[in-house]
């Protein structure tokens, strides 16, 4: 059969002369060739690959592959391929020589079993033998679930691999994970079958046609962007994806991913790093583009709670029970909306603020990457008489469109008052038309417009990049990990976060529009009372309770709330030791619970007098400071880099000196002590905060510690139960000369131990809190709901 194909191709003059044909054969295998995924885009991008390369020297079968029988199997795939497309500059009769080749090399299997895959095998080999044809590679399409991933790898890996000399090229659909702990299993099972060249990740944004013109169109354009591609220009960028469809018929997938999972994690960020990204000295390297991916990936700053708003819509509840046949008691928190403000620490990009924003159930259906730069002129010309396209006070932006919305096609946008870009005219043509079409606040007139000579799909396009082997259109096993690294940890704080409910489509009106404030990110409207979620207490309901706990003042609200109510208390203490003495000590413990009042000092007390502070360490664990682990690291990411304090103001605990941590004969805890009664009145801290670990530990200060519970030493070395458990804190006795200590519990994994202090006296050596009680000042315990109540 491939004789007679490729004998019919060289007739029409399809296919080079046989002296040219020496490139071999490739066969492509589609594992999950009767799915919805394979019918809507697999089959037409692989009979666009056979149309582009059927000149190019290789020669093809394509086995389609599914756990339905032979014949059942074999009229689903046929009824499939008979619906293929041409393109539309496909001449008719070429069309259909073409389609009719094309089924002909192709053909059905069950892959079901082993012996099916080493069946599979067999018949390549022979069918080359007998065509006598060179073997150049195989490619194997994982269309199927991420479950069955290990099993086929398995399979594919002792039965069905190409021989030596031959490549193999084994192409993944997400999802690649549900977080980074399962993502670094998934990626452990496949690293044991294949080598990380012949793995190919699908986001098939990466081959929509705006999104992939985003590197070579600031590398053709280098001489107009390098001045202005940065933070000084800048002022914020949007990275969109909005669907007017619901997630109706596939709640199953959506309770376990939500919004977030399904997009911003892979197609946005792929958007994102291609922006932000520095760009190789050759686009062609893609070891060099992957590189400066995963550099960017990297430099980007940990995202919190207060960086995303979150959105439910209305009809999504009832969706669920129908499907997954839930009680009518079931409440979902799973987000049909997001959006996410993002930022980088390198240096190109500091302060620029990222905004990525996708939902079901919205308005319209568009994406979008939009580059907003600053406009400082100041025109004195009244608008009427100004040049309509190239005035400087318009707004100044460039867009890569990647779809749909008032355009319908993909399309790449510049203000007329940036430049006029530099765009490949074999592959993009400069639209002229519809004047009074307004995009982004201008005049489509008001923009150099491109849009592509031919439009692709992007399976088409991806599809094309594997054969070719550009692995910079694909997600590498490092990148994928880096990007749950980041993504993982707000999830996972998200997890139990109720999203606001809105009703869908047209009527979301501006229920959903969202503002930064302060570097966070809030909805600009409050949630209107009639869609409120009636599945328990609002946080609304409740006010802050002031009480006693342990004989000492309690104060107990919401998280947001307490630590807003913290943070005001402690700029009250500090502003009062200012004008009483000039100075404000202040020794914050280390931990996750401090994060959020680290942010909110720093985004929402301006006057809280940080050149008249010093601050200092309750505790430190041995690392070195420039470690995640330290406490100080923490200190500096989340508070010191975004305040103004004098640098010799901030004293972090001497815990690496002569190149060794925590060295009892190097004398660390001394000479902070020493530090500490040089600087501080009567060594008596104005403020310590300090928290509770589960097992009743506060500072470093464990149950049983041989050191800092009592005597005479300032700072002591203590051990850890749990590493790294080597640590330096501040003793028991010093604590207690302070004149305030605030006590800050947060989390229903805390709820267990404060039930317990509550119930005992004072007995440090089994509950080194138990122990805090200022000698001559002021204890106050802060605690949220879930740690108080449970």
């Amino acid at each position: 059969m491939l004789r007679r194909v490729l004998c019919t191709m060289l007739l029409m003059g399809a296919l080079p002369s046989q002296a040219e044909a020496s490139q071999g054969h490739i066969s492509v295998v589609l594992l999950g060739a009767t799915g919805d995924l394979a019918k809507k885009y697999l089959w037409q991008g692989l009979f666009q690959l056979y149309i582009d390369q059927v000149s190019s020297g290789h020669s093809f079968t394509f086995h389609g592959a599914a756990l339905t029988d032979l014949e059942p199997g074999q009229k689903l795939m046929f009824d499939v391929l008979k619906r293929l497309a041409c393109p539309p500059d496909e001449s008719p009769n070429r069309c259909a020589v073409l389609k009719d080749q094309f089924l002909k090399l192709s053909q059905y299997h069950q892959l079901k079993t082993a012996e099916n895959y080493t069946a599979l095998n067999r018949e390549i080999e022979m069918l080359l033998h007998q065509e006598g044809l060179k073997e150049a590679g195989r490619i194997f399409y994982f269309s199927v679930p991420p479950f069955a991933y290990t099993e086929i790898a398995r399979h594919i890996n002792s039965s069905c691999r190409p021989p030596p000399g031959a490549w193999l090229r084994v192409v993944l659909e997400k999802p690649f994970g549900h977080d980074l702990e399962s993502a670094q299993q998934m990626a452990a099972e496949l690293m044991s079958f294949f080598r990380e060249e012949e793995m190919y990740r699908v986001d098939h944004y990466l081959g929509k046609q705006a999104v992939a013109h985003i590197l070579p169109f600031r590398d053709q354009n280098r001489q107009f962007l390098d001045p202005i591609w940065n933070r000084h220009h800048v002022e914020r960028v949007e990275i969109v994806l909005k669907e007017t469809v619901d997630a109706k018929g596939r709640t199953s997938f959506y309770e376990q991913y939500g919004v977030i999972r399904d997009v911003l994690q892979n197609h946005l960020t792929e958007a994102l790093m291609f922006l932000t990204m520095e760009l190789p000295g050759n686009l062609s390297k893609a070891e060099e583009v992957l590189q400066c991916k995963l550099q960017a990936l990297q430099s980007l700053r940990g995202l919190e709670k207060q960086s995303v708003v979150l959105g439910q819509y209305q009809a999504y509840a009832s969706h669920v029970k129908e499907e997954l046949q839930k009680g009518q008691d079931y409440v979902s928190r799973t987000p049909t909306f997001a959006g996410v403000l993002i930022h980088s620490d390198s240096l190109r990009w500091e302060g620029v603020p990222f905004l990525l924003t996708s939902g079901k159930a919205l308005d319209e259906r568009v994406g979008y990457v939009r580059v907003l730069f600053k406009n400082r002129a100041y025109c004195t010309q009244s608008e009427a008489l100004r040049d309509a396209g190239h005035s400087q006070c318009k707004p100044k932006q460039i867009v890569f469109y990647i779809g749909h919305g008032v355009l319908d096609t993909p399309a790449v946008l510049v203000s007329r008052n940036l430049f006029k870009p530099i765009m490949p005219k074999s592959s993009w043509k400069e639209v002229v038309g519809q004047p009074n079409l307004h995009v982004f606040g201008q005049l489509l007139s008001d923009y150099y417009m491109y849009s592509p000579v031919k439009e692709r799909d992007a399976y088409s396009v991806l599809i094309s990049n594997i054969y070719h082997g550009r692995k910079d259109f694909f997600i590498t096993t490092e990148n994928l990990l880096a990007s749950w690294a980041f993504w993982t940890p707000l999830l996972n704080s998200i997890s139990h976060q109720a999203p606001r409910l809105y009703p869908g489509g047209v009527e979301n009106q501006n229920f959903l529009d969202f503002e930064m404030v302060s570097g966070e990110l809030a909805f600009t409207e409050p949630e209107p009372v009639e869609l409120l979620s009636l599945g328990g207490p609002m946080p609304s309901d409740y006010k802050t309770i002031q009480s006693k706990f342990r004989q000492s003042p309690l104060v107990s609200a919401w998280s947001e709330v307490l630590i807003s109510q913290l943070a005001s208390d402690i700029e009250k203490a500090a502003s009062r030791a200012v004008a009483r003495s000039g100075q404000f000590h202040l020794a914050l413990s280390g931990g996750s619970s401090p994060v959020a009042l680290f942010q909110r000092l720093a985004r929402h007390h301006y006057d809280f007098p940080w050149r008249h502070t010093h601050l200092w360490l309750v505790d430190e664990r041995c690392v070195p400071l420039t470690d995640p682990e330290s406490n100080f690291f923490s200190l500096h990411n989340h508070l010191l880099q975004n305040i103004r304090v004098p640098y010799f103001n901030v004293h972090p605990m001497p815990v690496h000196m002569h190149q060794r941590l925590c060295v009892e004969e190097d004398g660390g805890a001394e000479l902070y002590a020493k530090e500490i009664m040089a600087l501080v009145a009567n060594a008596s801290f104005d403020l310590v905060l300090l928290g509770v670990g589960t097992d009743g530990h506060t500072a470093s200060l464990f149950p049983h510690s041989e050191n800092g519970l009592e005597g005479a030493q300032a700072v002591v070395l203590t051990e850890s139960p749990v590493k790294p458990h080597q640590r330096m804190s501040l003793s028991l006795p010093l604590i207690n000369k302070a004149q305030q200590v605030f006590v800050l519990v947060m989390g229903k994994g805390k709820h267990d131990i404060t039930t317990l202090i509550s119930r005992v006296g004072r007995e440090p050596r089994k509950w080194p809190i138990s122990g805090v009680n200022p000698s001559s000042g002021q204890l106050v315990w802060y605690m949220d709901y879930e740690a108080l109540l449970g």
